[in-house]
């Protein structure tokens, strides 16, 4: 190999390299592209355009675009579609190169990616710290789209929808997608998120273009004799206990013997009151209690009180931990 063809390729790699930190660095605001560990494994789909150059041979250097089924079939002299869908740079490279060389002893063929276009990103919404668009070069789980949106909230239910935008595009050997209809778009899949217990089916794969929501809880309200009044949010199996403990459990002063649970009931214009032994509860006597959406948990004050017990009540207003349900807050 001579000096001016190692030159060629030196030059070539640099460009290669220059243009995946140009992709990196042109990220559009309230985007974030998932680590570019990808990139060296990307598979190439629909939209995909790469840059073609075969060495010595300039009439035959093309950006070639690749087409809806996968292919691509806009390179000089080539009839024949070469197949490019999930499958690498390299791979592809290597398929031009055996097509060539029906025409030209042993050519030197290079292909990079000039654009990729096959990928759109996925929308991150809901109860997360930072909703984002998330470009994905690589098969991305939900844990990893969930970190790069910093987390979910306190307003997080614990189910995540994912909508699918579009059909899975390079799946791996011998795998199966969830969904039977999983090949069309607009499909729902909905996430229970138990991240620890090591199963895909609550982690899965993310596909590019799906809108991933992590749901916001109904809200509950806990009010009265508790130590930190407070709004919290409907997850799967809240209780009135969990619900107490979560308002930093009941004052000394409270009548827990009788809390009252305030409930929209169906054809009934007002709430019903729902009486519920607490401290039967927590021991164990009687079973706790479901809450469903928007309940009004209200933990009253013992009815016979001394006047230190008065005096106590009175600093404890003066202190803020108890009066009405508290404000709702936003920022946006």
């Amino acid at each position: 190999m001579n000096k001016a063809r190692i030159l060629l390729i030196a030059m070539v790699s640099l460009a290669a390299v220059l243009s995946v930190l140009a992709q990196e660095q042109s990220q559009a605001p309230g985007q974030s592209a998932i680590d570019f560990q990808g990139v060296r494994n990307y598979l190439l789909g629909p939209g995909d355009v790469l840059d073609v150059r075969v060495f010595g041979q300039s009439d035959l250097n093309a950006l070639a675009e690749i087409d809806g089924d996968g292919n691509i079939t806009s390179l000089p002299f080539l009839e024949k579609p070469i197949r490019a869908q999930c499958l690498t740079e390299r791979e592809v490279q290597k398929a031009i190169a055996t097509a060539y060389a029906t025409y030209i002893r042993n050519p030197q063929v290079s292909v990079r990616i000039a654009q990729r276009n096959s990928r759109p990103p996925a929308t991150v919404i809901g109860a997360v710290h930072s909703p984002m668009l998330v470009t994905m070069m690589r098969r991305v789980r939900l844990h990893e789209l969930l970190a790069r949106a910093g987390g979910f909230t306190e307003r997080f239910s614990g189910t995540v929808q994912i909508v699918h935008t579009q059909a899975e595009m390079c799946p791996e050997p011998g795998e199966v997608i969830r969904l039977a209809s999983a090949t069309s778009v607009g499909q729902i899949e909905t996430v229970k998120l138990k991240l620890r217990s090591g199963k895909d089916d609550a982690d899965p794969f993310i596909r590019p273009g799906d809108v991933v929501n992590f749901t916001e809880g109904e809200p509950i309200y806990v009010f009265g004799s508790v130590m930190a009044p407070r709004e919290i949010y409907m997850k799967d199996q809240l209780t009135l206990g969990r619900a107490i403990a979560m308002a930093g459990g009941p004052q000394r002063l409270a009548n827990t013997r009788e809390v009252h649970i305030y409930r929209a009931k169906d054809g009934i214009i007002g709430q019903e009151d729902l009486k519920f032994n607490y401290d039967a509860i927590r021991k164990g006597q009687d079973q706790d209690v479901l809450l469903q959406p928007n309940d009004i948990i209200d933990v009253r004050i013992s009815g016979a009180m001394s006047m230190k017990s008065w005096t106590e009540f009175l600093l404890n207003m003066g202190k803020g931990s108890l009066g009405v349900l508290p404000q709702r807050a936003f920022i946006y």
